[in-house]
């Protein structure tokens, strides 16, 4: 009985290696990194839709006052500066053939990955205040054609859902994103570690 429970021991302390080729690998990360730059696209995407619409607001419907104008202004500079942030990112994560040049692909995703880090933190933050201001300035005319009730049902509800992307929301995406590029930079350098080897 005590030679089994060494064997057991043994066994449990055993850790199996998987092998998976390179190329494998590569097939493996392919639908990841399409998976990627598909999210990535439709951020973008979603960002330009959202400038276009606010500005089409803007063009063709009359405003009076001079703050709903500032506060328009305000909101599309902030959107098209985090689009621009965005469509940086995505051309680095699509620039290199990742199936050619894994190494280059590797680094690129490295860098991509502390640019969403930044982004989610000290760059969001920013983003969520420059909107917070634009909302504001632009709530001062708009609000003033409400009652009292629809007032503070418009300010409420603006409020949580700032809070609500913020906080939760924000929090989620921070997480599932950087799960999703750790594994793709983990597989990379497997990868780069499989083809420097067969050199």
């Amino acid at each position: 009985m005590q030679a089994f429970d060494q064997i057991q021991e043994l066994w449990q302390k055993h850790e199996v290696e998987v092998k998976v080729s390179a190329d494998e690998m590569l097939q493996q990360v392919k639908k990841e990194v399409n998976g990627l730059k598909l999210k990535s696209a439709l951020n973008i995407l979603g960002m330009l839709t959202s400038f276009i619409a606010i500005a089409a607001l803007w063009v063709f419907y009359h405003f009076e006052s001079w703050t709903t104008h500032v506060g328009i202004s305000i909101t599309l500079i902030a959107i098209g500066v985090y689009t621009l942030i965005l469509y940086r990112d995505h051309r680095l994560i699509s620039k290199s053939d990742y199936t050619v040049h894994p190494n280059e692909y590797l680094n690129n995703l490295k860098t991509y990955q502390l640019n969403r880090y930044k982004l989610y933190n000290s760059l969001y933050w920013f983003y969520t205040v420059a909107l917070s201001l634009g909302i504001i300035f632009y709530f001062v005319e708009i609000l003033a054609h409400f009652n009292f009730i629809q007032q503070v049902i418009a300010i409420g509800l603006t409020a949580l859902w700032i809070i609500f992307c913020s906080t939760i929301l924000r929090k989620a995406v921070i997480k599932r994103e950087k799960e999703r590029i750790a594994l793709l930079i983990e597989k990379f350098e497997r990868i780069s570690g499989q083809i420097s080897t067969r050199n």
